[in-house]
């Protein structure tokens, strides 16, 4: 879900932000008990076809505000971050304000979480809404003391009269405000940023003591009145189909309701990330149902394909990396006569693995089908589209169904996708019940929409200043039927393309019988390693500075293009100035210059990368054991998002999560596949990032004149290639292949 390019290619100056059409309007009304309810919607088209930005604020009598998040909550603190927004510019007191988790409705307009997208869409929106509130609050005060608007100023959730001191708060404002005419968006003020009082605070989860209290607020914690337990059984071949299972035997064994095939729809389900075909055992207990899914006996069709395995592509993938590409991607000079002219050749061969999101909470869904309409508890990041999968594979109406978002245990792309969503509906209709499914940690693994596997190989050729002049990357990619698969692309503007006189990209395909999805910053999780390691490379071969080559490469400070806006958000523009500026914080923070004096076995390394409109620079120190296990010693991190911090507690939160997130991915985390299948089952086999492991992060926010952006996902690529770059400085040994493997760096060990 990735919006923005990763490459640095020149864009028009804009800033950021939903636009919001002059249609907008607010509506107004009484909340149950009396008092204000503000609704943000659109005039004009049918609710369900036109773009929506919507917030609730309710003001009781007694003067709490409640505000309705809209998008999900994935542990990413949208839940905080947008009622923030409202709450300011609404002129409350944080400690007044209570939060509630919004139900999906087209009132609302977009209600997903993906792409770092949350804060572009809503920064302006949202605070319209705080201010319109504010402006109907200051019109009832001024109406009921018979004064302009202007003597009234609105602070902490009290309006005053200027001149007389009188005060009325908003508990007794209320049910006046609810009676008048709301204001046209674009005409209510918004706060200067010296005059906020919530945003830029530290402020804490709203419902973060609720999580260190253990109480039941996950999908996994959903409980209905006569709800049964579901497992759902599927073929380790991806799009396998069932031939036959021991189903009577199944329904014998203590506790379980039913036991019965289901039939996927469609042939690539399994790659749409769908309902396939397997076989579902019902129960009273999750743990009987679980306990007779070990002693289920179901023959597939296929049985394996060899083909299939990790072994199998990388063969395949050295034979490709021998011919041509079998396509250009971006063709810019004449790559082979710069080859032939450079003083100094380079060529190197990189690759990464599959990688499976492994979320805390697995995958789950409550559903209850009955008739005249489906109701559905899930921890999803798309609800909507959500409702669409099971509208379209039950044969109903999506306005039948009612989707609560329920806090999700992480989710980092994984939950975009709603194939537990769709099984727990077909389980519930079949049954004629409310049925929780509930996957175990091996069917996490095994059935998920895998981050795609990757093959490059690099040529370049520097002149003798050590400037590169030729660059060529053949990109041995995923392919299904032909177009490559989801998440599997490289973009043709990606960095250095523009900024290498003479470049070529070009690809090939491999067939994947499996799903690939979006996974933290997708594309930018793999590419970053890739590109900005081979860009050390350059560097170090041509005598140069890894930092002052980068430099030298994006050039003095200056603004690009912009391209159209993309999923309703206006595209901002690349700053070269952006990107100097993270380069030389980070350089300057991490002690950049200190390296000749680092102790032996120890070594810097750098990396940037610019994606979901964020500017990130890392530097990492490591070292290796004797026995070549890599440690790190710290991460040093720039970041420019943008003028304003919204919650500077979640935003530290995201961008040391997205590091050690990263350095998990470096040095442990892949999926291999054998015949089709996945290998790895559980934790013992697909390692994470270990408590010991995690070092000191430390983040510097690098304000620049531009709108607030996401953060959710731009920290996470530069510390791959950074932890690797800093190795080759302590070490002299090239890593080109993830995970690391301690067993080539075990005799650079000191």
């Amino acid at each position: 879900m990735t919006v923005g390019n990763t490459s640095g290619k020149p864009r028009a100056p804009d800033a950021p932000g939903l636009r919001i059409s002059r249609r907008a309007f607010l509506t107004t009304g009484l909340a149950a008990g009396g008092g204000l309810l503000l609704t943000l919607k659109f005039a004009g088209r049918a609710l369900a076809s036109d773009p929506v930005v919507a917030a609730y604020i309710t003001i009781a009598p007694d003067g709490i505000v409640t505000i309705a998040a809209k998008n999900p909550e994935i542990g990413q603190g949208t839940m905080t971050t947008l009622p923030m927004l409202i709450a300011d510019e609404l002129d409350v007191e944080w400690r007044n304000v209570r939060v509630k988790q919004a139900m999906v409705d087209p009132i609302y307009g977009p209600q997903f979480t993906g792409g770092s997208l949350a804060t572009p869409l809503n920064w302006i929106p949202m605070r319209r809404v705080g201010a319109a509130g504010r402006g109907m609050l200051l019109t009832a005060a001024a109406r009921t003391w018979g004064i302009p608007v202007a003597q009234c100023e609105a602070s902490a959730g009290v309006v005053r009269h200027r001149l007389s001191g009188r005060t009325l708060s908003y508990g007794a404002l209320a049910r006046k405000a609810a009676a008048l005419p709301a204001p046209a968006l674009e005409s209510v003020a918004l706060k200067r940023p010296e005059d906020y009082t919530i945003i830029g605070k530290f402020t804490g989860g709203v419902d973060s003591p609720r999580v260190l209290e253990g109480e039941p607020l996950f999908g996994i914690d959903v409980t209905l009145p006569e709800m049964s337990y579901a497992v759902y059984e599927k073929s380790p071949i991806f799009g396998g189909r069932v031939v036959r299972a021991n189903i009577d035997e199944i329904r014998k064994l203590p506790g379980i309701r039913d036991a019965f095939v289901v039939r996927g729809p469609e042939a690539d389900a399994a790659i749409k990330m769908g309902l396939v075909d397997g076989v579902a055992i019902i129960a009273d207990k999750w743990w009987d149902a679980n306990k007779a899914r070990k002693k289920l006996r179901v023959e597939w069709t296929p049985q394996g394909i060899p083909e299939q395995s990790s072994q199998a592509f990388e063969r395949k993938a050295a034979q490709l990396a021998r011919t041509a590409p079998q396509s250009i991607l971006r063709r810019d000079g004449n790559v082979d006569a710069a080859l032939a002219r450079a003083a100094k050749v380079l060529e190197a061969s990189y690759a990464y693995p599959f990688l499976a999101h492994a979320t805390m909470e697995p995958q789950n869904c409550t559903a209850h089908v009955r008739h005249g309409g489906v109701e559905i508890w899930a921890p999803t990041q798309d609800p909507r589209g959500g409702a669409k999968l099971v509208a379209r594979t039950l044969g109903i109406d999506p306005g039948t169904i009612r989707v609560h978002m329920i806090r999700a245990g992480g989710a980092f792309g994984r939950r975009a996708h709603n194939d537990y969503m769709v099984e727990a509906a077909m389980i519930s209709k079949r049954v004629g019940r409310p049925v929780k499914l509930l996957w175990d940690r091996t069917q996490d693994i095994q059935h998920d929409a895998y981050r795609p596997a990757g093959f490059h190989h690099f040529e370049a050729g520097i002149d003798s200043a050590g400037r590169p002049i030729a660059f060529r990357d053949h990109f041995i990619t995923f392919g299904q039927n032909g177009r490559v698969a989801s998440t599997a692309d490289l973009p043709r503007d990606h960095f250095p393309a523009g900024y290498i006189p003479s470049l070529e990209y070009g690809q090939s395909l491999i067939e994947l019988n499996a799903p690939t999805g979006w996974m933290r910053n997708p594309g930018g999780n793999a590419l970053a390693f890739a590109f900005e390691s081979f860009l050390d490379e350059l560097a170090h071969a041509g005598g140069r500075d890894p930092l002052a080559l980068r430099l030298d490469l994006y050039g003095a400070p200056r603004v690009f293009a912009t391209p159209p806006p993309r999923h309703g958000v206006r595209i901002p523009p690349f700053d070269t100035g952006r990107v100097r500026g993270v380069l030389e914080l980070v350089a300057q923070k991490s002690g950049w210059n200190r390296r000749a004096t680092l102790p032996a076995g120890v070594g810097l390394g750098l990396a940037f990368y610019y994606s979901h409109f964020g500017y990130v620079a890392e530097v990492a120190e490591a070292s290796v054991t004797a026995d070549g296990t890599p440690k790190v010693h710290k991460i040093w991190a720039a970041v420019d998002i943008g003028r304003q911090i919204i919650n500077p507690a979640g935003a530290y939160n995201q961008a040391q999560g997205a590091i050690l997130d990263g350095l998990g991915q470096a040095l442990h985390m892949a999926v291999t596949l054998e015949n089709g299948r996945v290998v790895q089952g559980n934790f013992d086999t697909y390692h994470l990032l270990r408590m010991h492991e995690a070092p000191p992060v430390e983040v510097h926010f690098l304000r620049s004149d531009n709108d607030p952006t996401g953060l959710g996902e731009p920290a996470l690529p530069p510390v791959l290639p950074a932890l690797c770059n800093a190795l080759f400085a302590a070490t002299g040994k090239r890593i080109r292949t993830l995970p690391i493997d301690p067993r080539r760096l075990r005799a650079s060990a000191t």
